[in-house]
């Protein structure tokens, strides 16, 4: 019975399933507006709406809307790019690629850094987190509907660096 009871209070602090992946401490999220350093309107809106799905929907942090959270995930769009990658021969686009990246910061309460600034998306140390979407018009895709892509990707790689790193 003894033994029993040493082994149980030795495994207590651990967590079992998704929730040991997120800080233990922080319940809640405030997600200010998403600057937008881009000239298509609306990208900073559209983020900042994927990016509380994301976190409402894959962790188990309460988005709120005040400062007061527990945490503070501000998140800057730095670039969008839009370039062809394939022509036909009378040099119509065929294929487009769509990119987008972004800069982002997660603080504490005491506005101290949770994890550093997280600029990933390419293999180097800190750089932007990126996101790359193609748009192939004879297939039916749109600048909107490979945009939305883009964003929802991008989101995903944002909710996903508030993982604990192991």
């Amino acid at each position: 019975m003894l033994l029993l009871l040493g082994m149980a209070s030795g495994c207590a602090s651990y967590q079992v399933g998704s929730r040991s992946l997120y800080a233990p401490d922080i319940q809640t999220v405030y997600v200010p507006l998403i600057e937008s350093d881009s000239w298509r309107r609306d990208l900073g809106e559209q983020l900042t709406e994927a990016v509380i799905k994301e976190i409402e929907l894959h962790t188990p942090f309460k988005v709120v809307g005040t400062p007061d959270a527990d945490s503070i995930l501000s998140t800057r769009l730095i670039s969008d790019t839009k370039r062809v990658t394939i022509e036909n021969q009378n040099d119509d686009p065929r294929a487009v690629e769509i990119q987008l990246q972004a800069e982002i910061t997660w603080l504490n309460r005491r506005r101290q850094p949770l994890q550093p600034t997280r600029c990933i998306g390419l293999p180097a140390e800190l750089l932007p987190i990126g996101s790359t979407t193609t748009l192939i018009a004879e297939a039916g895709q749109s600048v909107a509907t490979s945009q939305h892509q883009a964003l929802q990707r991008l989101a995903q790689q944002i909710v996903s660096t508030m993982e604990e790193s192991w």
